[in-house]
């Protein structure tokens, strides 16, 4: 008799375990529920992007400042606006050499190539 009482028991014990596994995992399923996971994931993935985005930023300044320290281009804090510039002479050099290679050369856009 307690042997029967004994397995009565556990089978009742297993239904209503089954039973609330199977309603748990039916509630997941409801559209509501998609759609909170959904928006869940939506935003985890909005934080590690923005975290992604701040990280390139700052490599970027960092990679910056080593450039300009190794070009030697440093901010001149006497600028009110703090940018930097190329040296003069170097970029008017580049620029003259530029038009005394090509004053010789005439250039007509109509001329078949």
């Amino acid at each position: 008799m307690f042997r029967r009482a004994f397995w009565f028991t556990a089978g009742a014990a297993a239904g209503v375990w089954a039973t609330t596994k199977v309603n748990r995992q039916l509630k997941k399923l409801t559209p509501e529920s998609l759609a909170a996971q959904a928006a869940d994931k939506a935003v985890e993935a909005g934080h590690r992007l923005k975290d992604f985005a701040l990280d390139v930023k700052a490599g970027m300044s960092q990679r910056e400042d080593e450039l300009n320290d190794a070009l030697g281009l440093h901010q001149d804090p006497d600028r009110p606006d703090n940018v930097t510039a190329l040296p003069g002479p170097r970029r008017l050099r580049a620029i003259q050499n530029d038009k005394t290679t090509h004053s010789n050369l005439s250039y007509n856009r109509n001329e078949d190539h």
